[in-house]
């Protein structure tokens, strides 16, 4: 049998999400049943210290050999570096990729892509004038369960899908109307393009485009139509957004739902019941468990006569470990399109990354929300402070 293929990964930011992904690339590919590609965290990067990046490397326990960087201009200039993920709040993401790119590294960053949809636009023009790789990590979809509900769907195991309902809501309600977020934390932050829909709605416009766009044939690809909702919290950022997302051709509707007031499952046990339904002319599928990393589907058709097929999905652990998010399966995707030649995945192309993000800026612009100048030009600045880190 061949070797493995392997991917030399520099970590530009060293947040929780950072850490997260991180501990999973250093799990035995083993241990999920993937022989042929594995990780290598090369190098971490914090925009502020050498010591913090130092300090994260031990947290995660990486391998000692490990470079630690205090800035993200040096990680990117490592030459031997085969790919950067950038994990970064998302109002950081295009000067961060942007930077990335501009040194010729392959990207993986994280979601919400971006801020607005030329920044995505502007990200995709840069990746494919320079042959690079770039991909938008959203994990969820290439969870099995992910892949198995896309086969279910395009199989007609419940007849032509005609509505998907997603939501993803965190119940933060606090006394005299707060939300139990400081104003300066990232989910509520403008500066920081806090609000729900870029960090939550993201994963509920995931479900809706994975069963309604995804899944229809490329020739008769059809962008919705956008009807949007959006209630605004003090600082500027919204509080509770719905979508309801019309595609004419294909008769279908998806609605997205998203709230820092109400929580999809209150007491996360389940017992809310699923929180995304995709609904077709012969019965329906269920995805049980919060929206950004379900565990069960049900499959309820006409002929269930009271009895759904429940499908488990459990994420593999590393037992050596004692580790797995489930944040693995999008880096093996990455790691083969760097193997195989390919500038983009095919589970979540840059069309569609576009599309996403178009849906999005509608949204905010139906709802007033907007974001300041320096996390919303599409005017890349390699010494922006959101790539020095400098105020």
């Amino acid at each position: 049998m061949s070797s493995p293929y392997t991917v030399r990964w520099g970590i530009l930011a060293t947040g929780w999400i950072a850490e997260t992904f991180t501990k999973d690339l250093l799990t035995n590919p083993a241990s999920r049943d993937v022989h042929d590609v594995r990780h290598e965290v090369f190098a971490v990067s914090s925009s502020s210290s050498k010591d913090r990046a130092a300090e994260f490397i031990k947290k995660v326990d990486a391998p000692s050999s490990t470079k630690a960087y205090g800035s993200y201009h040096e990680l990117v200039a490592d030459p031997d570096i085969d790919i950067i993920y950038v994990a970064t709040p998302h109002s950081h993401h295009f000067q961060n990729a942007m930077l990335a790119l501009d040194a010729g590294k392959n990207v993986l960053c994280e979601k919400s892509l971006t801020v607005t949809a030329a920044q995505t636009r502007k990200l995709i023009e840069t990746a494919r004038s320079k042959n690079l790789f770039f991909m938008e990590a959203v994990w969820t979809r290439y969870f099995p369960l992910s892949i198995k509900v896309r086969e279910l769907i395009t199989s007609g195991a419940i007849g032509n899908v005609y509505r998907t309902i997603a939501d993803l809501s965190v119940g933060r309600d606090a006394p005299e109307g707060k939300i139990d977020f400081p104003d300066e934390n990232r989910m509520v932050n403008a500066d920081l393009a806090g609000g729900a829909l870029l960090d939550l709605g993201i994963y509920a416009l995931t479900w809706v485009f994975q069963s309604l766009y995804h899944t229809q044939p490329e020739a008769e690809k059809e962008a919705p139509n956008v009807l949007a909702a959006i209630n605004k919290y003090h600082t500027g950022a919204d509080e509770t957004t719905s979508i309801i997302l019309q595609f004419p051709k294909h008769k279908s509707h998806g609605i997205a739902l998203t709230s820092l007031r109400v929580a999809s499952e209150p007491d996360n046990k389940d017992t809310a019941g699923a929180s995304i339904r995709i609904q077709g002319g012969r019965g329906e599928i269920q995805v049980i468990g919060p929206a950004y990393r379900p565990h069960q589907l049900r499959v309820i058709t006409k002929e269930s006569d009271g009895k759904a097929e429940v499908i488990d999905f459990a994420i593999p652990k590393d037992k050596e470990r004692d580790w797995g998010h489930g944040m693995f399966w999008e880096a093996d995707e990455a790691a083969r399109c760097l193997r195989d030649g390919q500038k983009e995945s095919k589970t979540l192309p840059w069309s569609e990354s576009i599309v996403i993000m178009e849906v999005m800026d509608e949204t905010l612009k139906q709802g007033g929300v907007t974001y300041p100048e320096l996390i919303s030009t599409d005017v890349f600045d390699p010494q922006s402070p959101l790539n020095t880190g400098k105020r």
